[in-house]
C-alpha cells in the first residue's frame, strides 16, 4: 500500500515590489509595497516643484513599481502606503557650488537627490514679483498629469471652483471657464456608469494656466480653502491622492519655503 503524499502547501509565485527593493530607505518603509496613490502623490510633487516628473526620478521609479504591483493583483488603484498619507512626499532644492542639489523625501527619508543647473536669470519688468513663485494655474496643470484619469466628481467641482475664484480674485465663477467646466462634467459623470464614458480631471485641466483669465502664485490660504471645499464635497471627507487640493497644497508648501 503505497503512502498516500501531503499535498505541498502553495507558494506565493509574486511578490510586491518594495520600497526597499528600489530605494535605499530603511525601518518599515523598506518593506513596503510602492502603491500606485504613492507614486500619484509624489509625481503630482515633481510636475508642481520641478515643472514636470523627472526622467528616471523618484515619481517615475514608484509608477513604474506601482503599475506592476496593480497589474499582478498585490495592490489596489485607490492603495496609498500609511507613511505616504501620514507624512506625504516633500521636495526640496539647494543651491551648492552653483548648482541646483534636488532632494526627494517619502517620509522623512530620502529616495531621491540629484543635482541640476541653475535656472537662467531672465530680465522682467519690475512689477513681475515673486515670478519663481508656482500659481494657482499651474499647480491646477500638475493635477492634470498625477490624477488626470480621475472621473470628475462633485469633490473635484467644488475644488476646482474655489481654485479659480481664487486665481481670479473673482466671487463669480467665469462663463465657460474650468469652474463651469468642471461642474457640468461632475453632473454628467454622475448620470454615467462606465468610468471611460466620463470626463477626466485630465479633459478640464490641461492647459489650465491658458484657461484662466488672470492668475497668481498659490499662497496659504488659497490651499486651506481649496482643500476645505474638496473635503466638504467628499462623501469620506477625505481629498484625492494627487488631486487639486493636494498640488495646490503642495505649490502654497513650495512658495512659503522660498520666501
Amino acid at each position: 500500500m503505497s503512502q498516500q503524499q501531503r499535498p505541498r502547501p502553495t507558494q506565493p509565485t509574486t511578490e510586491p515590489i518594495k520600497y526597499g527593493d528600489v530605494f535605499p530607505v530603511s525601518g518599515s518603509l523598506a518593506s513596503k509595497p510602492i502603491a500606485p496613490q504613492d507614486a500619484a502623490t509624489m509625481q503630482s510633487a515633481e510636475n508642481t516643484v520641478l515643472g514636470n516628473t523627472q526622467k528616471g526620478g523618484p515619481a517615475a521609479v514608484m509608477s513604474s513599481a506601482a503599475t506592476k504591483n496593480e497589474r499582478a493583483g498585490l495592490v489596489s488603484h485607490e492603495q496609498v502606503t500609511d507613511v505616504v498619507a501620514t507624512d506625504g512626499v516633500t521636495i526640496s532644492q539647494a543651491n551648492v557650488a552653483g548648482s541646483r542639489i534636488i532632494t526627494e523625501a517619502v517620509g522623512n527619508q530620502v529616495v531621491g537627490e540629484y543635482a541640476r543647473p541653475p535656472p537662467v536669470a531672465m530680465t522682467s519688468p519690475a512689477s513681475a514679483l515673486n515670478r519663481d513663485a508656482i500659481t494657482i494655474g499651474e499647480a491646477l496643470q500638475a493635477t492634470a498629469l498625477s490624477a488626470g484619469n480621475k472621473p470628475v466628481d462633485q469633490s473635484d467641482a467644488a475644488a476646482i471652483q474655489v481654485a479659480e475664484m481664487r486665481a481670479t480674485g473673482s466671487s463669480e465663477v467665469v462663463t465657460g471657464g474650468i469652474a463651469a467646466q468642471a461642474q457640468s462634467a461632475a453632473t454628467t459623470n454622475a448620470r454615467l456608469i462606465l468610468d471611460e464614458n466620463k470626463t477626466k480631471l485630465s479633459d478640464i485641466l490641461t492647459d489650465a494656466t491658458a484657461k484662466l483669465p488672470n492668475d497668481k502664485p498659490a499662497t496659504r490660504e488659497d490651499a486651506e480653502r481649496v482643500i476645505g471645499a474638496e473635503l466638504r464635497n467628499d462623501p469620506n471627507m477625505v481629498t484625492y491622492p494627487g488631486g487639486v487640493a493636494e498640488s495646490v497644497a503642495a505649490a502654497a508648501r513650495l512658495n512659503q519655503s522660498t520666501k
